[in-house]
């Protein structure tokens, strides 16, 4: 398996590792009004002290002083706190529970510029159906616009590329019918980052943005150097997803944005990732979003791109200087996260881009604007983003005043969506279950067994199951996992992975994957020797795959023969050249050799 491959592999697991949007129901809270009193309101422009703000029917009814109670409402003293509208991520790539993560955070609309098409499509059904109210919303550019090969292409997900201005139309039109709610375009050759990658060349660019504007959408472009960020606006981008850091802004830069009309997302929390420093770092040791963070979250928070041999060392001071000459120009700045990406985290990670944009030069109240009314506007949300009558009561109040210290976002008392609040101790309780569950370890486990299958449920004493399939990677193999009768030793049950390989891939697979904790996040299990497991099968091959944070994103692979008979598997963890210290995931997987297989799992434990 090549790099390359390797690289897509993981990637496929991880996203075959989350889970569909789950709803979230909708409950009686919902008829109650709330009367939040005597609070400082930053409305999504300009401050209001000692306010009240009703909220009745999942709207905001009145925003003024000495407000009377409706019977039965709920009141929330306000003094000392500030209330504000619910954040808008202006840059997100959303998966999993992505969007239940962020809402606890404040974050109560992602602006996706990427994702899966039917999760983007689910999504958005349940908000249709009033079933979103205990996450943030999703709005989504669905699949971006990139050339063959170029970006986007390496995350695993199939996707249409494009490579000619005359086929913009039909892919624009494609991509609305899919659901896409603004075209997000690629134009980037990696060059700023010491990386060849394939882009579409300007012309391509230049239709794609028409196409869009023929059919009433936006058109946002990605970008990572001042020559490409320049093209784009002069092209008739409405907004640039990414600023630049390889250079200065140039005299008229922001006088050219200025001109056209056009918006930035600056992503200075993944700029600053990709310096080599995890941008959200600071996060994870403050107090007051700690509690909230999974440990899988805490890491990538700390995270830093990678430095490619030979890239220019980057800092942030050129997009200091970008940002500084837009905001006196009058441009249009959003606050985008850009997460899942190195040094991010949903939700949280927002709090860190306010954070640089105050450093980048914008005032505490301009980096509020940037995450409320400013992208509201930008992206034609007239029912969001403010706090004023009629709109909906997507509500975040914090502790303190974050319009003088633009941290005190970060001590959030209670968020709001549509009147409703969101439960942020269910995420704190399992962030409390996971961190206990990586202190203990392998510790935890009676005689290292993981899973017998025996209650005939696919369960796990530590961690839990999934099924983990290259279809994200553009492979066709398919299969079920599922928990049968008959197991090793007469017992009752085991697990049984069944499928048929397809040749699209060089490293075709179909299997079982085991987590020993939330989102791929490592676990120590080095006081166990290795895996072993109980296998039986058709006479085929079959490859155990294991994940150690040390060894970075690709698998550590050996193989087993599987016959008629139970057999014993077995195989230490210095087979895989690791200690077992930071062991992510272990996966047991049919292929890549083509055609159907049978392989029953059973007594996998850690021994």
């Amino acid at each position: 398996m090549t790099a390359r491959a390797r690289r897509r592999a993981i990637t496929t697991l991880l996203l075959a590792a989350a889970a569909l949007i789950p709803a979230g129901a909708p409950t009686a809270q919902q008829t109650q009004a709330t009367l939040i009193r005597n609070v400082r309101v930053f409305d999504g422009e300009r401050v209001l002290q000692g306010h009240d703000v009703l909220v009745e029917g999942g709207r905001i009814a009145r925003v003024a002083r000495g407000v009377r109670a409706p019977a039965g409402a709920a009141i929330v003293d306000g003094a000392g706190m500030t209330l504000l509208p619910g954040l808008i991520d202006a840059h997100t790539h959303t998966f999993g529970d992505a969007l239940r993560e962020a809402a606890v955070f404040g974050v109560t609309t992602h602006l996706d510029m990427f994702t899966d098409v039917a999760t983007a499509r689910t999504a958005r059904e349940q908000q249709d159906a009033g079933q979103a109210r205990g996450r943030a919303d999703l709005l989504s550019a669905g699949v971006l616009v990139t050339a063959p090969g170029g970006h986007g292409t390496q995350f695993g997900m199939r996707i249409p590329t494009i490579s000619s201005p005359d086929s913009a139309q039909a892919f624009v039109d494609a991509r609305i019918a899919e659901g896409s709610q603004w075209i997000k375009i690629v134009f980037d050759d990696g060059a700023a980052y010491g990386a060849s990658i394939p882009s579409i060349d300007r012309a391509t660019m230049r239709a794609v943005v028409e196409a869009a504007h023929r059919r009433g959408k936006l058109a946002v472009v990605h970008v990572s150097d001042a020559a490409s960020a320049r093209a784009a606006i002069e092209e008739g981008a409405d907004g640039l997803v990414h600023l630049f850091n390889d250079q200065g802004p140039g005299a008229d830069f922001a006088r050219l944005a200025a001109s056209r009309r056009a918006f930035v997302v600056p992503t200075l929390t993944v700029m600053m990732s990709i310096t080599g420093t995890g941008g959200g770092a600071p996060l994870v040791s403050d107090a007051r979003l700690a509690p909230y963070l999974l440990p899988a979250r805490g890491d990538a928070l700390a995270q830093g791109f990678p430095r490619r041999v030979g890239a220019p060392i980057r800092t942030l001071d050129s997009a200091f200087a970008v940002i500084r000459q837009l905001r006196a120009a009058g441009v249009p700045i959003l606050a985008g996260s850009d997460a899942p990406n190195p040094g991010t985290a949903f939700g949280a990670a927002m709090h860190r881009e306010l954070e640089l944009l105050v450093q980048a030069g914008l005032t505490p109240i301009e980096a509020l604007r940037a995450a409320t009314s400013a992208p509201a506007t930008a992206f034609r949300l007239a029912d969001r983003g403010r706090i004023a009558v009629g709109l909906r009561a997507d509500l975040l109040l914090v502790e303190g005043d974050p319009t003088a210290d633009i941290t005190a976002t970060r001590a959030i008392h209670t968020v709001w969506k549509e009147g409703v609040p969101i439960d942020r101790e269910s995420l704190a309780r399992s962030v409390t279950a996971a961190r206990q569950r990586q202190d203990a370890g392998a510790a935890s486990l009676a005689g290292g067994l993981v899973a017998d299958f025996e209650s005939g449920a696919l369960a796990a004493v530590m961690g839990n199951w999934m099924p983990s399939a290259d279809t994200y990677a553009g492979g066709t193999s398919s299969g079920e996992v599922t928990v049968v009768e008959g197991g090793a030793g007469g017992s009752r049950h085991s697990l049984s992975v069944t499928g048929t390989i397809t040749p699209t891939l060089a490293y075709a697979w179909y299997g079982a994957m085991w987590m020993p904790a939330e989102a791929m996040s490592p676990v120590d299990l080095s006081s166990r020797p290795g895996v072993a497991f109980q296998a039986r099968g058709d006479g085929k091959t079959y490859r155990v795959m294991v994940f150690a944070r040390s060894k970075g994103t690709m698998p550590l692979i050996r193989t087993f023969v599987a016959g008629p008979e139970w057999r014993e598997v077995r195989f230490a963890w210095s087979d895989f050249g690791i200690d077992g210290h930071d062991v992510m995931g272990v996966v047991l997987a049919g292929g890549p050799q083509p055609g159907p297989f049978e392989l029953r799992i059973d007594d996998f434990g850690l021994r």
